[in-house]
């Protein structure tokens, strides 16, 4: 192969801290697993944003390479599934977290995580989706399945604003349900109309202080992407036979709750873990994102950066004022 070097991002621990730069790394340093991909697009996520902080519970070691998602192509490999020339997505599983990810040129990983790129999606669309996207379709696949209909009643989305609540909004719109948002970020109360949410509730209207074990019943479903209190109350007001999904602790990992939605209102609380999720189900869900799930304007969600754009904008994410989805664009 001509090319040896290429660009990543590297956080590494500096005097205490954790400073975060370009680098050029050579293709040797890269894990010996069988499938070599030249990255065109990466994506950011939280945890991206929390691994290239220095979180050890993402991240044990560093210097690291952050980056839970990638699409490229094959250039190298020795598995019989996949062929140089190949376009593939890789997503979670521990890309990003201790393996080196997708916020570089190059990435090598196990077979088992290469996915071919889902037909009806370029390798960018495939970013702008990403791993929220992906988790969205999980917690949207749960309540259809499940199933709550749209003439069950509304379904509420929390977080609203960030990666994984903004897409689930849009796609349980297009498929005809009836939102109720909620956001930290008021001003923004335009755009999620627009997307599809018929209410839009602030954060302090989302936490009940009042102390009651039940509250009245509003949520045939919940999209609960924060934890803590709002994912309390969501659960304590969830009607008879709902379905709450929860995929996300940016607000708490504590679940201040007791048993009575469960036991008096059959209520039904749904984790969703998205990095190691069987890559049938996977292959499953990111077809329905190319078909019946795709979102129409999800280019107006989309911001789209350069590799050396990255540090600023993981510093905007961190201080909560990112919105949508940002995709970063490698030289292919």
């Amino acid at each position: 192969m001509k090319l040896k070097k290429f660009r990543a991002l590297q956080v590494s621990e500096e005097d205490g801290s954790f400073v975060r730069r370009v680098v050029t790394r050579d293709l040797a340093q890269l894990p010996d697993h069988e499938v070599l991909v030249r990255v065109c697009f990466s994506s950011l996520n939280y945890k991206d944003a929390l691994s290239a902080s220095g979180n050890r519970g993402v991240t044990r070691r560093y210097p690291h390479t952050p980056g839970i998602d990638a699409a490229g192509v094959v250039e190298e490999s020795r598995s019989s599934e996949f062929k140089p020339g190949d376009e593939v997505v890789v997503s979670c599983y521990d890309l990003g977290m201790n393996t080196p990810g997708g916020l570089a040129e190059y990435i090598r990983v196990p077979a088992e995580w290469v996915m071919p790129r889902p037909s009806g999606l370029s390798l960018r669309q495939c970013m702008m989706y990403g791993t929220a996207g992906f988790t969205a379709a999980q917690c949207v696949a749960r309540l259809v399945d499940f199933p709550v209909r749209p003439e069950d009643g509304k379904i509420l989305v929390t977080g609203a604003t960030g990666g994984v609540g903004i897409l689930a909004l849009a796609m349980l719109a297009g498929l005809g349900y009836r939102v109720c948002a909620v956001t930290g970020k008021a001003e923004q109360e335009e755009l999620l109309t627009r997307l599809g949410a018929e209410q839009v509730l602030g954060r302090a209207e989302a936490v009940d202080e009042s102390g009651r074990m039940l509250l009245k019943g509003r949520w045939a479903g919940v999209v609960d992407t924060v934890g803590g209190p709002i994912l309390a109350t969501a659960v304590k007001s969830c009607r008879y036979d709902g379905l709450v999904t929860c995929c996300g602790n940016a607000a708490s990992p504590d679940l201040p709750l007791n048993v009575y939605p469960f036991i008096l209102r059959g209520v039904t609380l749904a984790g969703i873990d998205s990095a190691q999720c069987p890559m049938p189900r996977r292959r499953l869900l990111w077809q329905r994102l190319a078909d019946l799930w795709q979102i129409k304007d999800l280019e107006a969600l989309v911001t789209e950066i350069a590799l050396e754009e990255v540090d600023e904008k993981i510093t905007t994410i961190l201080a909560g004022r990112h919105l949508g989805r940002v995709v970063v664009k490698m030289v292919c």
